[in-house]
């Protein structure tokens, strides 16, 4: 399974709004200016997070988003499978021949028990040290 820049920035949304939970709202274009990303990505990708409930849009002039929820209610797995899909190492898992079959579901679990146990309050307390594998995930 590869995750693409849907799944990357939309992470990077929402930790940033975790960072700031309860200061009030964060503009789409203070997150893609301090992360040199695209404000009109960014549009695109809140617009299913805020359906799903995940985040709210405030309107006004200091409007912008917030977490609809609490950073620790909010796992990577759901921001990823509304971003995403469903989480699959390869399609067709069904038609594989069963051994085949029992590696692919174990890989795909063990995807989904990474990202259903990582919150995005976990990932935005995560200082960036410079020690690249500070908060290293082993499948």
């Amino acid at each position: 399974m590869k995750i693409s820049t849907k799944g990357r920035y939309g992470l990077t949304i929402m930790i940033e709004l975790a960072k700031r939970h309860g200061e009030g709202p964060t503009s789409l274009k203070t997150i893609a200016q301090q992360h040199d990303l695209s404000e009109h990505y960014l549009e695109q990708l809140v617009a299913p997070l805020r359906n799903s409930g995940l985040v709210r849009s405030i309107r006004g002039a200091y409007g912008g988003y917030v977490l609809g929820h609490d950073p620790s209610e909010i796992t990577a797995g759901d921001i990823i499978r509304i971003l995403e899909g469903p989480i699959s190492p390869v399609e067709g898992i069904e038609d594989e021949e069963p051994a085949k079959r029992e590696l692919w579901i174990r890989i795909r679990d063990a995807v989904k028990d990474v990202l259903d146990n990582t919150t995005i309050e976990d990932l935005a307390s995560h200082s960036d040290d410079g020690e690249s594998d500070a908060y290293m995930f082993y499948i």
